[in-house]
């Protein structure tokens, strides 16, 4: 995830001593058949299953495997001259966090990338040492490279997704400045604060920080009874997942699609990337996205990265756009899919237009929206109408 990466080191240390927690358990037992008598019907229509038209692999330039999937335009919207759109997932996920978002560009006709990070999903696994935001930025390139090797581009990152963004600018500054027409970074940092306090408040947030990686690490080892302990703990963690990763109901398939991606990922791969994470800082990168049509995306009610998080990405970049959602976390892709679809797909036709007609993006003046997901919380009373009623 992100900046407050850590955050999920906090998320790795609750789920650990949930198991054990009886009366937590009961209570998230109570929550979890809430919801799913419920909230069922905010399930996305053909929940999570997706094929990609293509899925190959990428070799890192330090040799690690990367696994690719890619997406195909519908024929009837195909246009040759629409950009090649390029996801980055977070800390923790996987390509799979961006299934919805994957789905309602290639209907509107664009041609799809997405990638797992190393360590992560169905990338190999990298030596430790590797496992850093700068080795990300390199990661990136080569996808690109592979996957996307000429015309114009879009880029689109959430959480330590958006660092590896920066990180590509600030290593490969030509990328950006001769391809890529529009850039969404969605709950992520420019770093250079301190990011984590898991909204508990900064001290305990340093003191989780400090020991978070160790933690892991020692935890790590003992992956396989971590393993036993989540299949009996199943509410506990979705209590845990939910209440770090959502600010809004979702459905039960949500939050377990979710925590499934968080808790795939290795304990010691979690340790792994938190040094990086704790001292990133790609500000001066953002002087690379000078003239891309920027869109920058928060939850008011992200712990992860909240939306202040963000203010150094729109300060530095001239006429980026701020878009705050309402009721919304950290996994914004997955709580609200048709907000950020509708946004990503109106920041792509904003960034072709200005790249057609040469518009100086530095004259823009700064924009920032808060936005409401109505749609959504007229299907949440709904539904909470009819389980009284039930």
């Amino acid at each position: 995830m992100s900046p407050s990466n850590r955050s999920l080191t906090g998320l790795g240390i609750g789920l650990a001593a949930a198991g054990a927690a009886t009366a937590v358990g009961v209570a998230a037992g109570r929550a979890t058949r809430e919801r799913q008598a419920r909230l069922s019907v905010l399930a996305p229509q053909g929940l999570y299953a997706h094929t990609a038209d293509k899925e190959f692999v990428v070799l890192a330039d330090d040799g690690v495997p990367l696994h690719v999937e890619v997406d195909e335009p519908d024929a009837d919207e195909a246009s040759a001259d629409k950009p090649t759109v390029v996801f980055s997932h977070g800390y923790t996920l996987s390509l799979k966090s961006w299934v919805l978002q994957r789905k309602a560009l290639a209907a509107a006709g664009y041609r799809v990338v997405l990638w797992d990070q190393r360590s992560h999903g169905q990338s190999e696994r990298a030596p430790a040492e590797s496992c850093t935001i700068d080795q990300l930025g390199a990661d990136l390139r080569r996808v690109i490279e592979e996957a996307a090797p000429e015309g114009p581009l879009v880029l689109i990152g959430h959480s330590m997704g958006g660092m590896t963004m920066m990180s590509l600018a600030e290593q490969f500054p030509e990328v950006v400045r001769d391809r890529v027409v529009a850039a969404a970074f969605v709950a992520t940092s420019a770093g250079g604060q301190n990011m984590v306090d898991l909204g508990f408040g900064q001290l305990l947030g340093r003191f989780v920080g400090r020991l978070g990686p160790r933690f892991l690490a020692r935890l790590g080892a003992r992956q396989q009874l971590v393993n036993t302990a989540r299949r009996f703990g199943r509410d506990v963690e979705d209590l845990i997942v939910e209440h770090y990763s959502f600010a809004s109901p979702v459905s039960q398939q949500t939050v377990r699609y979710t925590g499934d991606m968080i808790m795939g990922t290795p304990l010691e791969v979690m340790a792994e990337f938190l040094p990086s994470i704790n001292v990133h800082d790609k500000r001066a990168a953002l002087e690379q996205f000078h003239g891309v049509e920027t869109l920058v995306v928060n939850g008011m009610q992200d712990l992860l990265t909240p939306p202040d998080h963000s203010d150094a990405i729109v300060r530095l970049v001239p006429g980026a756009e701020h878009l705050v959602v309402e009721d919304a976390g950290h996994i914004i892709m997955l709580e609200h899919p048709d907000v950020l679809s509708e946004q990503l797909l109106a920041l792509i036709e904003r960034g072709r237009r200005a790249a057609a007609e040469g518009l100086a993006m530095d004259r823009k003046p700064r924009v920032r929206r808060t936005v409401t997901d109505i749609a959504k919380r007229r299907r949440v009373a709904k539904a909470r109408r009819g389980g009284r009623h039930g």
